[in-house]
């Protein structure tokens, strides 16, 4: 009983202090909690660099083929959110949940639009733009490039 009271006692202080994860080893317990998503910052500055020369390889083999796909994305209304690094992009955060956004969906900036799997590495995506999700370009468990066009919002 003094051992859930304990764990309960250090999962409050992290709550508290914006912890998101903790190893604990007492004199008859050991505990490790945490977030499931992952901290993003490390990240981003890494990846952009490493993915940048596959971009225009990648911008090249999706207008040689699907010019007609690519010259819809630029003339309608509204910005694009595109993806940050390459990987698997993710519409819900788990299998079987909701999605984050839909179309015809209202978000404000920061709101969380998708995820993209990468490395193993869950990473939301947050909108940069307030106003109403009018397209998403690709399907769940698509893969996705760097700075690929991922979803509409107006």
């Amino acid at each position: 009983m003094d051992t859930i009271k304990t764990v309960k006692e250090l999962a409050e202080i992290m709550k508290e202090n914006g912890l998101s994860y903790l190893k604990y080893k007492g004199d008859d317990f050991e505990v490790e909690m945490g977030e499931k998503k992952p901290q993003m910052p490390p990240m981003p500055p890494m990846m952009p660099p490493v993915a940048a020369p596959a971009a225009p390889m990648a911008m090249a083999v999706a207008t040689a083929p699907g010019a007609e796909a690519a010259a819809q994305v630029s003339p309608a209304a509204g910005n694009i959110m595109k993806a940050p690094i390459v990987g698997t992009f993710y519409a819900a955060p788990a299998p079987g949940k909701a999605p984050f956004v839909t179309v015809g969906s209202t978000v404000s900036k920061g709101d969380v639009l998708f995820i993209i799997e990468s490395m193993k590495v869950m990473n939301e995506v947050t909108s940069e733009f307030d106003g109403k999700v009018t397209e998403i370009l690709v399907k769940d468990g698509d893969a996705v490039e760097y700075d690929q066009p991922v979803l509409r919002i107006e």
